[in-house]
């Protein structure tokens, strides 16, 4: 069984914020893929379903971001899990708008939902590092990730939201090279060729190869 964490604060006011492209993450998936309604508990939300053969639970605490490891400990430890069966879906504020990576264990980069993760149940787990640029100045930080998506992002945000739910089987069997590229389809998909085919170049004539003489001829004939 997997568990698949997204992180973000509770409540309408920051349904739409940076910080909550976790919750966004979690709420594709489970439309998309046909999991029961939310429901309350591990001191969050939770809904669950199968994405292929695997069974999958999908959780969005409801301890405020900073209090995250309160309920993903809780909810690891009642369906016995180990760190290792988590994913954990947050904000990345050191990768652009729109660029996911993924990582597993390591620091916590000063991300409060994953500093609490940290002191619950250790580092060794893995996330998906969803971008949503820097504000340039570390002190407007808190600010720029409680803050709602601009409207220009809306459409790259919605692409990757799709990408995830396509991608979101090969992640769950450990192919993150495919649930990335499948991301990579939706918000940089091949572009068909619209130019205008170039002429073909008309068949080089054959060398005369006659001489001068009966070209001559040839002119009065």
């Amino acid at each position: 069984m997997k568990l698949l964490i997204g992180l973000g604060n509770p409540g309408a006011k920051y349904a739409q914020n940076r910080h909550n492209i976790g919750f966004m993450a979690m709420d594709r998936i489970a439309g998309d893929h046909g999991f029961s309604p939310w429901r309350a508990k591990f001191q969050g939300q939770i809904s669950e379903g199968r994405i292929g053969p695997d069974k999958v639970a999908l959780l969005k605490p409801e301890t405020f971001m900073n209090l995250s490891g309160q309920s993903v400990g809780e909810a690891m430890r009642y369906l016995k899990l180990t760190p290792a069966d988590l994913i954990v879906f947050h904000d990345e504020i050191d990768l652009a708008p729109g660029k996911v990576r993924l990582k597993t264990g390591g620091g916590h980069a000063g991300h409060n939902g994953l500093r609490s993760i940290h002191a619950h149940i250790g580092p060794d787990y893995d996330r998906v590092r969803l971008g949503v640029g820097h504000p340039g100045h570390k002190d407007a930080v808190p600010g720029y990730v409680l803050h709602d998506f601009a409207k220009a992002d809306l459409d790259w945000l919605d692409d990757e939201m799709r990408g995830i739910s396509d991608g979101i089987a090969h992640l769950v069997t450990g192919d993150g090279a495919r649930f990335l590229n499948a991301i990579a389809l939706r918000t940089a998909p091949p572009r068909s060729s619209t130019s205008t085919p170039k002429p073909e170049k008309p068949p080089a004539a054959e060398p005369d190869n006659r001489t001068a003489m009966a070209r001559l001829m040839d002119k009065f004939r």
